[in-house]
């Protein structure tokens, strides 16, 4: 057995045989042609065939995978009438007298490129799309058919990577997962295989390739990443154990997939997840959360090794909007400070970074790097329904230098023309003491309230969270807590405000009836724990001291 570790962009778990998926040759030579307007109307035949299949491929997209993720297909079909590609093709074919494929790979080679070249992850990716038309322009001219799955039984996909158009193009019936030696979880390809509910870790290396081959037995774990070549029995019997509480939990949520969170007694309530960048979009999907309660926008300063750009923030937002089809999106502002440092931030040493220069103190003293990230959301809002919500809340004025910056964003953009939509709900956080204590003042202020009971345990009871000897003395019940959050609640709904919970106590499903009977109106957890709380929320009864039946 040889274990290859990768990237697991969708978590189950598949074992059997493996189908190393035999891409194309597009090994294009250069040939001297004196027919140039010949050349140029056979690009245009196959750019013809190519939008008919490109056609095709969006409905059966559409019909797997939902129209958002079918879009990428119409983006294709847009870059084959992109005007610059188009006349590159043409000026080569003209100028240097060469046949229609040569033309049409050096420039997919030199857009790709310049798509290569760009800051933005999200943009860099483009380059695999110009390389997917591309490819599939020369295949129409050389007359190259479509590679497919030659076995009639379920295979584990093996490839270098895949394009788009050759995972949608695949049928589903027949795969079990795909395994990748390269690619990105911010690919179009990682995103329609979370779709696609099927198993696929990405990045595993080209060694693999170079060691498999058709019919070797696998197991893929997408949860971890990892990739078992010839796996043992005790690892094959840890994984069917894996694969089987999976399929139970799947069953789960096939009951309850479509169904309302509603207690028996008929109380209302939203159950949402927690997610820490544009990756975990596939696991809130996949556990059919009703929308995202907290999206935690410092990822994108995690990783970067500068301040990320208004486009690089526009282009994750936007995405993951697109991505959640209408479903609530409520993105937190940059969470920098106590546990989170980057160092381009260049922040001081301090000796209680938890109560130190962190959130929104950074975002209130930094008004250059707030409102860059406000114009990224603000312009993102046109494609989904997005809330925004501002940490570390302690203080009214605040507040109103928030709601004055947001104001002049808006005005901003609407004076160079740019839209965003004017139904983007604010909130704060109440993890504080005193976010609590003056909720009454704060409520009237925004639109929504989320309690983040983490930092609401740690400061109201006075324990370092991160310090495991004084874990004993951090009470998660503590009264001094529950009481917070009922006041808080009380003050919310008292100024027409609507309070939810993202704090990991939202998952501790002991505390669900507590939670419902202070009147909390959505509770947001990880994606794992959707469906736990979901089924807590459907079987508690409120109209009874007895509830949460078993």
């Amino acid at each position: 057995m040889v274990k290859y570790t990768g990237k697991g962009v969708y978590g189950a778990v598949a074992i059997g045989k493996i189908s190393v998926f035999k891409k194309q040759d597009f090994s294009v030579k250069r040939v001297h042609i004196t027919d140039t307007e010949a050349e140029i109307n056979r690009v245009k035949t196959a750019k013809k065939a190519a939008e008919e299949q490109l056609h095709a491929l969006y409905e059966k997209a559409l019909r797997e995978v939902g129209e958002t993720n079918a879009r990428i297909f119409d983006i294709h079909i847009m870059m084959l009438d992109d005007e610059d590609y188009n006349e590159s093709v043409e000026n080569i074919i003209e100028s240097q007298q060469v046949n229609a494929e040569y033309a049409v790979a050096v420039t997919a080679d030199n857009f790709a490129e310049m798509f290569s070249s760009m800051d933005d992850a999200y943009m860099q990716e483009r380059a695999a799309d110009i390389r997917d038309i591309s490819n599939r322009l020369i295949a129409n001219l050389a007359g190259v058919v479509s590679s497919e799955i030659s076995s009639e039984d379920k295979m584990i996909v093996c490839a270098d990577d895949l394009a788009p158009s050759e995972t949608v193009s695949l049928d589903k019936d027949k795969v079990l997962a795909f395994v990748t030696a390269n690619g990105s979880s911010n690919s179009h390809t990682a995103i329609l295989a979370r779709n696609m509910n099927i198993p696929a870790v990405i990045g595993v290396g080209g060694e693999f390739l170079s060691v498999v081959k058709d019919g070797d037995e696998a197991a893929v774990d997408g949860f971890t990443g990892e990739v078992f070549l010839n796996p043992d029995e005790k690892t094959k019997t840890a994984l069917e154990a894996k694969r089987k509480a999976d399929e139970d939990k799947k069953r789960l949520l096939q009951e309850l997939k479509g169904k309302e969170n509603i207690t028996l007694d008929g109380t209302r309530i939203n159950v949402f997840a927690n997610i820490g960048s544009v990756d975990n979009i596939g696991a809130v999907l996949m556990n059919d959360a009703g929308g995202i309660g907290l999206f935690r926008s410092e990822f994108l300063y995690l990783e970067n090794s500068d301040y990320p750009t208004e486009e690089q923030q526009f282009n994750a937002y936007k995405r993951v909007l697109e991505s959640m089809s209408g479903k609530k999106v409520i993105i937190r502002t940059l969470d920098i400070g106590a546990d989170k440092q980057v160092d381009y931030f260049g922040l001081k040493k301090e000796e209680n970074p938890a109560l130190g220069y962190r959130a929104i103190r950074i975002c209130l003293t930094r008004p250059e790097i707030f409102r860059t990230q406000l114009r990224a959301l603000y312009r993102a809002s046109v494609y989904g329904d997005l809330g925004i919500m501002f940490p570390m809340i302690t203080a009214v004025n605040e507040v109103e230098q928030i709601l004055a910056l947001c104001g002049e964003v808006k005005n901003e953009l609407k004076g160079q023309g740019i839209a965003y939509s004017d139904s983007v709900e604010l909130g704060i956080m109440i993890e504080t003491p005193a976010a609590a204590i003056i909720s009454d003042k704060l409520a009237p202020m925004v639109d929504f309230f989320s309690v983040g009971t983490n930092d609401l345990i740690q400061y109201t009871l006075a324990c370092d969270r991160q310090n495991p000897d004084i874990e004993d003395f951090c009470d998660t019940h503590h009264e001094a807590v529950l009481r917070l959050i009922q006041t808080s609640a009380d003050n919310a709904h008292k100024n027409g405000a609507w309070i939810g919970i993202c704090g990991e106590l939202a998952a501790d499903t002991s505390l669900t009836e507590t939670f419902l009977r202070m009147g909390i109106d959505e509770l947001s957890v990880s994606p794992a724990y959707v469906l736990k709380v979901r089924e807590a929320v459907r079987r508690t009864d409120l109209s009874s001291r007895h509830s949460c039946r078993k």
